[in-house]
């Protein structure tokens, strides 16, 4: 939904009722994660769920459920009869919610369109399935909460777990008994997560510093570029960073808050900055941590770091040198083989040519 939140808050604002369509569950090969929304008023559609795929079934049952007022969970797949009318013909499975939303059915709304943009973290419950009713919803802040799923033990479970979900930024299908109960599944329960971005920390201000905030920024981080010289450590250099810092940077790492999913890129390659800075970020719960450099900087690199008192274990996390070995020359075909790293980290993948692969495309996935 946060790709087309700003359009559903101005509809919503404006007192309008709409339909939208959000990606609850996928299944093989689908192309859109959970979470992915498209919302239709009228003949006006905004978003997307299979990018293409069933697009134009999805909008005909948006209308008929702002028409109807009642929400529906329908699941698109493969038809062997006739797999390009209304399936995905990648072989995918998509289990969509389309509900119809305006101030009377979904007034936390404008709430949860606030706390994304003051980067509050925030999550949406919404039954899908079971003895409960359809549609209910409840919003879970970290401290705070607001609505119903019906039943208060229910809301008292959903809010513990939810809030364990939005701390690791994750959106998915919760399944519980009527009451709470957590060892049953009779009722299905969505937990859309709006967490902030997860931040990207890039160290020396290089022009491969550059290539590597452009492609962290396209992967969806808050970009961080920072570096100790303050003539090279520019805002006009970095247009794409979200912010500029000129600080030394072990200073700046133990003075922000690093989390797992943060990236830590450390591309300074001279030991009086990497040195010090890494025996900071090998320390942290960082869910990455990669340094530029030769075979021969990354030996000499780790021997300093023992002298410093970093330990086998906390060297092994270092990603040096960094990125997958794509035979990267310049700095955006390096931006992109760190950008590979960091996608195979999290979902897991071989980082092998899919051609010389078979099974299922993707995976269950790593890290969220």
């Amino acid at each position: 939904m946060r790709d087309v939140l700003s359009q559903i808050v101005r509809w919503w604002e404006s007192g309008q009722t709409f339909g939208l369509a959000t990606v609850v569950d996928t299944f093989r090969s689908a192309p859109r994660p959970p979470g992915a929304s498209m919302a239709v008023l009228g003949e006006e559609a905004e978003g997307s769920v299979s990018g293409g795929c069933v697009e134009g079934a999805v909008y005909e049952l948006a209308r008929e459920v702002v028409a109807a007022g009642t929400p529906v969970l329908q699941r698109y797949g493969v038809s062997d009869d006739d797999a390009f009318s209304a399936g995905l013909t990648c072989g995918g499975i998509l289990d969509v919610f389309v509900e119809p939303v305006s101030r009377e059915t979904f007034p936390e709304l404008g709430a949860i369109a606030a706390s994304v943009r003051e980067r509050e973290p925030v999550a949406v419950a919404t039954v899908l399935s079971g003895p409960g009713a359809i549609g209910a919803r409840r919003v879970i802040w970290p401290d705070r909460s607001s609505g119903s799923l019906g039943v208060t033990r229910l809301d008292e479970a959903v809010d513990d777990d939810v809030r364990g979900m939005l701390a690791q930024g994750l959106t998915g299908v919760r399944r519980y008994g009527s009451r709470g109960e957590r060892r049953l599944d009779e009722l299905s329960v969505f937990v859309h997560s709006f967490a902030p971005p997860p931040r990207m920390l890039v160290f020396g201000a290089i022009d491969f510093a550059a290539a590597v905030a452009r492609i962290g920024k396209f992967l969806g981080y808050h970009v961080v570029v920072c570096d100790a010289r303050p003539v090279f450590t520019t805002a006009k250099r970095f247009p794409e960073a979200d912010e500029v810092i000129v600080k030394w940077p072990h200073d700046y790492l133990t003075s922000v808050t690093v989390d797992e999913r943060t990236a830590i890129c450390v591309l300074t390659h001279d030991p009086r900055f990497d040195v010090p800075l890494l025996e900071v970020a090998l320390r942290t719960p960082a869910g990455y941590v990669g340094a530029m450099g030769s075979r021969r900087t990354h030996e000499d690199r780790l021997a300093r770091l023992r002298e410093a008192g970093l330990g086998e274990a906390e060297l092994k996390r270092l990603r040096s040198p960094i990125g997958l070995d794509l035979g990267a020359r310049t700095p955006e075909e390096t931006a992109v083989s760190i950008a590979a790293e960091l996608i195979q980290l999290r979902w897991g993948g071989s980082g092998q040519p899919l051609t010389d692969g078979s099974g299922r495309i993707h995976g269950d996935g790593g890290r969220p």
